[in-house]
C-alpha cells in the first residue's frame, strides 16, 4: 500500500483515480506521495517522501531544487488549467477596454432614480462609457507554454495581430501555435508595438520581477499589462509608477495587493486564474495520473526536475529497479557491469538524463539481491534507489 498526503482541496474526481492500492489522508506524517495545490511544501519535512504532484502549472510554492538533490520527483500538470486562464484574461482585457466595470458600477447608481428617469439617465450619459474593440489591436504573449498559445491563438481567432516570445519555447507548444503568430526573437520586439501585453511565465530566478522599469519603458505607451501567472514576476512599484505617469493605462493581474487594490487603472480578481470545475479536476486526474504511475511503476510524466521515461514492464518481469543519479558520465557501465559481476540478468534497461539528474529502469525477471542494491548505493553519484516488485499488480 502506498500512503499519499493531499493537501488542499483536491478534486473528488481525480482521487478515485488512486485506486485500492492507495490510501489517501490529510494527515499522514510519513507519506510515499503528496499531492497539493498552491500550499508551501518543505519537502524536508517527509524523510520517505518518493514524490509530488502540483495539481496545476507552478511549483514555486515547492522547494525543487532540494527534492532534485533528495530523489524527490516534482510533478505539474501542464495544460490542465489552460481554458480556465484564458477563459478570464480575454474578458478581463474587455472589461477595461469596454468600460464594463463603469459602466456597471454606473448602473449600480441609478437604482435610487424614480422608474421614470432611469432610460433618460443612461442616455444622457452612456457615452462616457465608450470603449475601444481588440479587434485590430496587437497582443503580446510572453511565455508560450501550453497557456501562452492558447491565449496566442485565441487573439487571431479574435481577428488581433499576435507577437509571441518565449526564451526556451518547448517544440511540442510550438506545433500547437496558428501559423499567424509571430514568433519573436526578443523581449524588445514582442513587446515594443503591442497594445497588450500578457505574461504566462514559470516563476523562477530567471523571470521574478521580470517586468521592471527597464521592461515597462521598452512597452508602447498606452499598452494594458497583464499579469495571470504569478506575482513575483512583476515589481508592483515599477508598474505603479508607468501607470500613474500614464505611460500605461492598466494593469489587469489576478494577484491583489493592499497597493494595486486601490488604485484606479488596476483591476485585480482574487487568484481565480485555475478557479473553475472543470480546471480543478483535470489538473487533479493529471497529477494523481501521475503520481499513481510513479509510485506503482517508476515512470516519470510531466516531471518538473526528472527526465522524461516511461516503460511498460513484460509479463515476465519481477522486479524493476529504479536508480537516480547525478547526470555524470559512466552510470549505465557502472550499474550494468555490477549486475554482470552477481550473475543476474537485466531484462531490460532504460536511461535518461536532463543534464542534472540520470534515471534507470532497470527491469529483472527475479528478485534483485541486496548485494546488487548495496554496491550501486556506494556511489557518491547515486541519489536514490526504488525496488518495485511487479508481482502481483
Amino acid at each position: 500500500m502506498y500512503k499519499i498526503k493531499k493537501i488542499n482541496n483536491i478534486a473528488k474526481e481525480g482521487l478515485r483515480l488512486f485506486g485500492d492500492r492507495f490510501v489517501v489522508s490529510t494527515d499522514e506524517p510519513a507519506p510515499d506521495g503528496i499531492v497539493l495545490r498552491s500550499s508551501p511544501l518543505n519537502v524536508d519535512d517527509y524523510p520517505s517522501l518518493l514524490a509530488v504532484a502540483r495539481a496545476g502549472a507552478g511549483t514555486n510554492n515547492i522547494n525543487v531544487e532540494r527534492a532534485t538533490a533528495k530523489g524527490i520527483c516534482v510533478f505539474n500538470t501542464p495544460g490542465a488549467n489552460a481554458n480556465a486562464v484564458v477563459d478570464l484574461v480575454f474578458p478581463m482585457i474587455g472589461v477595461w477596454r469596454r468600460n464594463i466595470y463603469r459602466g456597471i458600477e454606473f448602473c449600480k447608481s441609478l437604482a435610487v432614480l424614480p422608474p421614470e428617469q432611469v432610460n433618460r439617465e443612461v442616455e444622457a450619459r452612456k457615452a462616457a462609457f465608450r470603449g475601444d474593440e481588440i479587434a485590430g489591436k496587437t497582443l503580446a504573449v510572453i511565455g508560450l507554454g501550453q497557456i501562452g498559445v492558447r491565449l496566442a491563438n485565441g487573439g487571431i481567432h479574435r481577428h488581433m495581430r499576435v507577437k509571441g516570445f518565449d526564451p526556451a519555447p518547448a517544440l511540442a507548444n510550438i506545433h500547437q501555435l496558428s501559423p499567424k503568430v509571430q514568433i519573436c526573437r526578443s523581449l524588445g520586439d514582442a513587446v515594443g508595438d503591442a497594445d497588450v501585453v500578457s505574461l504566462h511565465l514559470p516563476l523562477n530566478d530567471r523571470t521574478r520581477q521580470l517586468v521592471n522599469d527597464e521592461f515597462v519603458i521598452r512597452m508602447k505607451k498606452g499598452a494594458i499589462l497583464v499579469n495571470y501567472s504569478r506575482g513575483p514576476i512583476v515589481d508592483e512599484a515599477a508598474v505603479l509608477r508607468a501607470l500613474d505617469s500614464g505611460h500605461l493605462d492598466a494593469y489587469l493581474c489576478d494577484f491583489p495587493s493592499p497597493e494595486l487594490v486601490c488604485h484606479g487603472k488596476v483591476l485585480t480578481t482574487p487568484h481565480l486564474g485555475a478557479s473553475t470545475a472543470e480546471s480543478e479536476e483535470n489538473c487533479a486526474t493529471m497529477a494523481v495520473r501521475e503520481l499513481a504511475n510513479y509510485l506503482k511503476y517508476g515512470n516519470v510524466v510531466h516531471s518538473v526536475n526528472f527526465p522524461n521515461v516511461e516503460s511498460t514492464p513484460a509479463d515476465q518481469v519481477h522486479t524493476r529497479l529504479i536508480v537516480i543519479n547525478r547526470d555524470v558520465p559512466g552510470m549505465i557501465a557502472f550499474i550494468s557491469n555490477i549486475f554482470g559481476a552477481n550473475h543476474v540478468n537485466i531484462s531490460r534497461y532504460l536511461n535518461q538524463s536532463n543534464g542534472q539528474v540520470g534515471y534507470n529502469i532497470i527491469d529483472v525477471e527475479s528478485v534483485v539481491p541486496a548485494q546488487i542494491i548495496a554496491e550501486i548505493e556506494k556511489n557518491q553519484d547515486v541519489v536514490r534507489t526504488r525496488v518495485i516488485s511487479l508481482k502481483g499488480q
